[in-house]
This record gives structure tokens, C-alpha cells and sequence, in this order.
């Protein structure tokens, strides 16, 4: 519903914006996110401030909008990167959040995509920040490991989402499936509201911290992460090399600990249909100067997405719109 009351939105504001000044072209282009209770939400509502540049702005030089001229930029919510891989697929979004993983998997037609033709026009805009696997339990369910989430009431997130493939992904590592655990489908926000209400023991989410159900939740209930660490987190490492170990430090969330943990990238992507020129555009918006304090004074997350890591752990060829702004600035040779 999110989704669809924010396209409405940024239709209405294109239909004024028009009305005013009908001689400028104009374009929508849609960022597909993820839950509103994550950081995928958030913080693509921060990009598309940040690249937006609607007639009657004032100039970026005049304190104003330094986004793409006659651009509307919109974050939709959706299920995910699985989601937003396939509204890309299919036209729905223009681009989208992803993790590494399930772009890299898209891309080839391996992993999650097994059996699916590779989505070879899959390109990357830039790479964003590390998201981290949460696993958060209720505090007397008395889960120390991901071996204690055995016949526990556990929410994977929703099929189609980032989250779900990696909570299947480590179950599985850990001697588990979906059918050991009485699984639920639920996205963070309506996660924590069960683990409030009793309903589930624990949850997955894949997201930068901190995250905001999560900073929540934690004052609200009493509650742990849940380690996901030693041989078999090395296995995992080993076997899925976009897979890297991390730790969710003390103090993040109110009462929790530091938090050994696994991480994959966030990356922004789109597809190969998209105009160079407006990618260009987009990417050179993305990362001037007033971009970086709508990042460094939006989400928390929006700190990390800098410039030196726009590359990092990137698997699928970047979009020639982009690849044309990092040779100019020569962050490739």
C-alpha cells in the first residue's frame, strides 16, 4: 500500500509540475527499496531527494537542488532485493536496492535464480554500504545459537526478499530448513510487533544498523541478537565469497552487546535499458557535495555510502552511464 500511495505522489507532483511549466521535460524514475520499518526505505527516500531536481527549484548553486534537471525521483517499498530485482525485470521499478549476493545470483542465473534466465542486462549504479544478517529473539526464548532456533517460532521474512535467502541460506548451514522451525513471513516491522505479542521467538533481517524496528523493539522488549559465528559461519564464508564476518557492536541497540554476525554489500542497481545519459546524471547528482550532507544527515546508514566504496564488492557490470562518471574521476583507470 506504501508503494502504491507513493508512486500517487510523485504522479500528483508530476502533474503540477507539468501544468507549470509544460515546455521542460520531465521523468519519473522509480528506486524499488524494501520494508518501511528497514533501511533500504529510508534511506532511498534520501537518495531520491538527493537526485530529484523538479522545475521551480532553486539552483544548486543558490542553495537548492542540485539533483538532475526535470528529474522526480521515488522510493517505492517493496519485499526486497528478490522484489526489486524482478520489478527491474519487468519494467515495475527503474532501479533498486539489492544485496550482492542475490545481484550476483540474478545476474548469472545461479544461486536463488537457479533454473532462471541469467538477467544479463543487470547493472550496478553504485555500491552503497554493508548490510548485516540480524537474527533478534526474544529474550526468555533462551536461543543462544542458530541451532536454538530449532522448533522455535521463527520469521524468515517474506519469500522474494533479501532477508529470506539468507535466513534459508544459514538454516541450511546449520543442519536446518524451513521445516525444522515453525516458520513465519513477516518483514521487520510486523516481526517485532510479534515478538512483542508472543507470536514468534525470533526473526531474520538482512540491514544496516542500526535499524530501526530493531531500535525499537529493543525498548519496548527484552531481547538479543543471536550470534551467528564460528565453523559454520566460516563455512558459509568460504562457500559464498560476497559473505563476509562482521560484528554489530555493543550499544546499538539499547541492553544488547556486541554481536558476531555475518554481512553482505547493498548495491544500487538498474538495467541496461536505462539511458546513459540519465545514469550519468544520476550518478554524477548522487555524489556531489549537497548529496553528501542529505546522506551524512539522513539515515544513519546514509554516512557509509561514500564515493572511496562506490565499487566495492561489485560482481555485475556497472551501467556505462556510471562507468563514464568513475573514469572521469578516476576512480577507474
Amino acid at each position: 500500500m506504501t508503494c502504491h500511495l507513493s508512486l500517487i505522489a510523485a504522479l500528483g507532483l508530476w502533474i503540477s509540475f507539468a501544468q507549470a511549466a509544460p515546455a521542460q521535460d520531465l521523468r519519473l524514475f522509480s528506486i524499488g527499496t524494501g520494508g518501511t520499518g528497514a533501511t533500504y526505505y529510508p534511506l532511498g527516500g534520501t537518495i531520491a531527494n538527493a537526485i530529484s531536481n523538479p522545475p521551480g527549484s532553486r539552483p544548486c548553486d543558490e542553495g537548492g537542488s542540485c539533483g538532475v534537471e526535470g528529474l522526480i525521483a521515488v522510493a517505492q517499498s517493496s519485499k526486497g532485493s528478490v522484489d526489486n530485482i524482478d520489478g527491474i525485470a519487468t519494467s515495475r521499478f527503474d532501479s533498486g536496492f539489492s544485496q550482492s549476493d542475490i545481484a550476483f545470483w540474478a545476474f548469472s542465473g545461479t544461486g536463488l535464480f537457479e533454473g532462471k534466465p541469467p538477467m544479463e542486462s543487470l547493472r550496478t549504479i553504485a555500491a552503497l554500504y554493508p548490510e548485516h544478517i540480524q537474527v533478534i529473539a526474544r529474550a526468555d526464548a533462551g536461543i543462544r545459537d542458530v541451532t536454538g532456533l530449532t522448533g522455535k517460532r521463527v520469521s524468515v521474512d517474506e519469500r522474494g526478499s533479501g532477508s529470506y535467502a539468507n535466513a534459508i541460506q544459514i538454516l541450511e548451514y546449520y543442519g536446518l530448513s524451513e521445516e525444522d522451525i515453525d516458520a513465519h513471513y513477516l518483514k521487520s516491522a510486523p516481526a517485532a510487533e510479534a515478538i512483542i505479542a508472543n507470536e514468534i521467538d525470533a526473526f531474520f533481517i538482512t540491514a544496516g544498523y542500526p535499524t530501526n524496528a530493531i531500535i525499537e523493539l529493543a525498548d519496548r522488549a527484552n531481547i538479543t541478537l543471536v550470534p551467528i559465528s564460528g565453523e559454520r559461519a566460516a563455512a558459509i564464508v568460504e562457500a559464498f565469497p560476497f559473505y563476509s564476518t562482521d560484528t554489530v557492536p555493543a550499544g546499538i541497540y539499547s541492553g544488547i552487546g556486541a554481536t558476531e554476525t555475518l554481512a553482505v554489500g547493498a548495491q544500487w542497481v538498474t538495467d541496461a535499458r536505462i539511458e546513459n545519459d540519465l545514469v550519468y546524471a544520476i550518478t554524477t547528482a548522487l555524489w556531489n557535495e549537497r548529496s553528501r550532507t542529505l546522506l551524512d544527515v539522513g539515515h544513519s546508514k546514509g554516512a557509509e555510502v561514500t564515493i572511496q566504496t562506490a565499487l566495492d564488492g561489485v560482481a555485475i557490470p556497472i551501467h556505462p552511464g556510471a562507468e563514464r562518471y568513475y573514469r572521469e574521476i578516476g576512480l577507474i583507470d
